[in-house]
């Protein structure tokens, strides 16, 4: 199962082309892909218009609905933020790190294009959905 993140959602809605949203029009109908529940709400947030968040939220209602957060979730990521912390590593966005989080303690890829996952990678055992 892969999750993928808001970053590579908006950049498809957008139409912009890269990496991620290629390998995410690819996996579309062909591989099994999840959205969380903060992913939701971070890509509806920022439509622009009552039409696109309605042509969005159906586009996404056809993904498995993971929800993210709970109490293990919740200490294991803070665990994580402290353990990139001790680090020099600041992420910035306690989402991304409740997201990273999940996906390690379920041993889920994440299809990302945020730099704030990377040291989820490098040092955590996240797993990327972009092959390398």
């Amino acid at each position: 199962m892969i999750l993928v993140d808001s970053s590579v959602w908006i950049d498809y809605f957008r139409g912009s082309v890269t990496a991620e949203t290629d390998l995410l029009d690819s996996l579309l109908g062909i591989e099994p892909l999840a959205i969380g529940d903060l992913i939701l709400a971070e890509v509806l947030q920022g439509t622009s218009s009552e039409r696109d968040f309605d042509r969005v939220r159906r586009r996404l209602k056809t993904l498995e609905l993971i929800v993210i957060g709970g109490e293990a979730i919740a200490i294991q990521a803070a665990r994580n933020y402290r353990a990139l912390r001790s680090q020099g590593i600041t992420i910035r966005k306690t989402i991304d790190t409740l997201i990273a989080t999940h996906c390690i303690e379920d041993n889920l890829q994440l299809l990302f294009s945020d730099r704030d996952f990377d040291p989820f990678v490098a040092l955590l055992g996240l797993r990327s959905a972009l092959p390398t």
